[in-house]
């Protein structure tokens, strides 16, 4: 696209400034934007099409409500960067998402706009009703509470649990539903066909349009009032030949209407924040607005990484002779299963393309399930599945997989059923930060009984353990795995069982030894190979299994080796690491133990290799460790 001149931008650098324009430099400060967004993430990649869906409505909400003594919530936030951009952070908006720069999601420590720190889905009703309720408790009755919900994240559970709590709570609450028909993947599931049942009707918004006007233009009386309200759902519920679902909450309800036309969102807001108790907005937005690429191919674009600012184009990286990322082996090697063993289902909550499960839904469409952003349902479906003796493959984002922790225990582990956990993006994860990091995972599965516990070194061992975990009597099996490229080009290999607990010697040595777990075991040989060059030889063993723990093979280390370091991308408290030194505590095991891993705090956004290197778990603070290990027995 042709970049455009930042003329009415330049003089917006917070709220107040918006409410100084007219309506022409409204919407070319709405153009603006958006070129400038594109401008950024074409050379910074980050979440791009949802962002450029909700330009108009952001300037809006900005323009009519008093923030930030009014509270704007976002649900999840990925679509919450132009509200950075007119919230004091123009001018940092080039680091977005880069190490020590602006998170890629809102953030209550970096900006008094941002009211919630958001980033996992279906949040934001609940925040801001406490918001509304606590605003009430403290006598302020003007404040209003926002939340921006995308049709998307109206599908997880929590978001009905607000709905439901609002409705009868009078709370001054808008709920704004953001509905582009699409969250990452396309929207799925029966709200989904719901909502396009409202937006298609032509006589339903020919009507509404009619009695809105008939409301909102000086018609204020009590009996018109009384009219709309006993009248709307009435006649909502003959146009679309269902009843309303959110007035059935107890929510008036308002659309759609179109979230492009930033005029009549302004003049609406307007209106609404007049109107006390429960209220929801629903609107109509495309994802990718304005990028003929990204509104082509939303999914695509969601976080197209490198692209062309004027033509939309990606810059397509050269994968040739690299290896394959890991959720890749995943989504051929469940193909590959399925085509085996016919009880082999899959299923993930919302993430088919980015966990690569679409490989195995555009081969087996009937054999694998997108639940929506539904953690929770996607769990204990995996348990009813698994109960009439289907194996299925839940493939969830680790750090997803802690918005169902007690259906893990309840429903899966509890009754020991044959349910495989595929946890991507297991560690540190990057750009996305500490919302998204996958580090807790270990530490919150090692308590629970019943569980295998699983981490593949590369490729190789990722396909042996799905392998494994889908044959007869393997109970509840959790693989976890990183996001990002394995080691191998070669990754396809024929299976092999692995014997459950079982590690194994990568390298032998003397007085130190690594016992690692998962890809991390890649730089713990990396390291042992430098310090080998440097004069200390080292012994590095693949664990595999975080649970049941190789207790034989630790036996066999300590008796060869006076140091131990264990090293995870994972946090330290729980973890991998402290189950190796509780069995060697326990049984008194003549050895030192040195851990490495992630420490107690939550980690920022930035690369990995900067992430890695701040969390000293990275090559060179291996080998840093194991200099001075070195030295300390050198002195001795």
């Amino acid at each position: 696209m042709e970049k455009l001149q930042y003329n009415v931008l330049e003089k917006v650098n917070t709220p107040a400034d918006l409410k100084k324009l007219n309506s022409d430099e409204l919407k070319c400060l709405c153009d603006e934007i958006r070129a400038y967004i594109i401008d950024v993430l074409a050379n910074n990649p980050g979440h791009l099409a949802s962002s450029l869906g909700t330009v108009e409505l952001t300037v809006a909400l900005h323009y009519v409500f008093n923030t930030p003594d009014d509270k704007l919530i976002w649900d999840v936030g990925h679509q919450a960067y132009s509200h950075k951009i007119i919230t004091g952070r123009k001018d940092r908006f080039h680091t977005i998402r880069t190490y020590k720069g602006l998170s890629g999601f809102p953030k209550m420590d970096e900006s008094e706009y941002d009211s919630f720190g958001t980033g996992h889905s279906s949040t934001s009703i609940s925040s801001a009703l406490g918001m509304a309720i606590a605003s009430a408790i403290e006598g302020n009755n003007t404040r209003q509470h926002i939340a921006v919900i995308g049709d998307g994240s109206m599908t997880g559970g929590m978001a009905f649990e607000g709905l439901n709590h609002a409705g009868v709570s009078k709370a001054n609450l808008l709920v704004i539903l953001n509905d582009n028909g699409i969250a990452i993947d396309k929207s799925v599931g029966a709200l989904s066909h719901y909502l396009t049942t409202i937006t298609t009707s032509s006589a339903y918004n020919r009507l509404k349009n009619k009695i809105w006007d008939f409301y909102g233009e000086g018609n204020k009386g009590r009996k018109q009032k009384n009219f709309f309200r006993k009248m709307g759902v009435t006649i909502k519920s003959a146009l679309v030949k269902q009843s309303n679902l959110f007035e059935a909450l107890n929510f008036r309800y308002f659309g759609p209407i179109d979230g492009h036309d930033v005029e009549n969102l302004i003049k609406i807001l307007g209106k609404l924040s007049k109107i006390q108790g429960p209220k929801l907005l629903h609107i109509v937005t495309r994802k990718g607005k304005g990028l003929k690429e990204a509104e082509k191919n939303p999914i695509v674009y969601h976080a197209p990484g490198l692209f062309d600012a004027n033509t939309g184009k990606q810059v397509v990286a050269d994968n040739d002779n690299k290896p394959l990322k890991y959720q890749d082996v995943f989504g051929y090697t469940i193909v590959e299963l399925a085509d085996k063993n016919k009880k082999i289902l899959g299923i993930t909550p919302a993430m088919p393309t980015g966990c690569s499960l679409n490989i195995m839904m555009e081969k087996m469409p009937n054999r694998a399930f997108d639940v929506g952003i539904a953690e929770q349902h996607a769990v204990t479906f995996a348990a009813g599945l698994a109960a009439q003796g289907m194996v299925p493959f839940c493939n969830i984002y680790s750090s997803f997989m802690q918005r169902a922790y007690d259906q893990v225990i309840h429903d899966v582990a509890l009754q020991n059923l044959n349910v495989v956990f595929c946890l991507d993006r297991g560690g540190l994860v990057g750009e996305d930060g500490a919302t998204h990091h996958g580090v807790f995972d270990y530490a919150y599965f090692r308590p629970i009984p019943n569980l295998t516990i699983a981490s593949p070194l590369d490729e190789h061992e990722l396909r042996n353990m799905m392998y494994t975990a889908q044959l007869d009597g393997k109970g509840s099996f959790v693989i976890r795995y990183p996001r990002g490229g394995g080691v191998h080009v070669d990754w396809k290999k024929p299976f092999e069982e692995i014997e459950i607990g079982k590690g194994r010697c990568l390298k032998t040595g003397h007085n130190i030894a690594i016992l690692s777990i998962g890809h991390i075991g890649n730089a713990a040989m990396q390291a042992a190979t430098i310090a080998e060059n440097l004069g200390i030889n080292v012994g590095v063993y693949d664990m595999r299994f975080v649970k049941p723990l190789d207790e034989s093979l630790i036996q066999e280390v300590s008796k060869i080796y006076s140091h131990i370091i264990t090293i995870e991308n994972g946090v330290l408290k729980g973890g991998f690491g402290s189950a190796v030194v509780e069995y060697i505590a326990d049984n008194k095991l003549p050895v030192e133990v040195y851990r490495m891993g992630i420490p107690d705090s939550f980690i920022t956004h930035g690369s990995l290799r900067e992430l890695h290197k701040d969390c000293r778990i990275d090559t060179e603070a291996i080998v840093d460790k194991i200099c001075e290990i070195d030295k300390l027995i050198q002195k001795r």
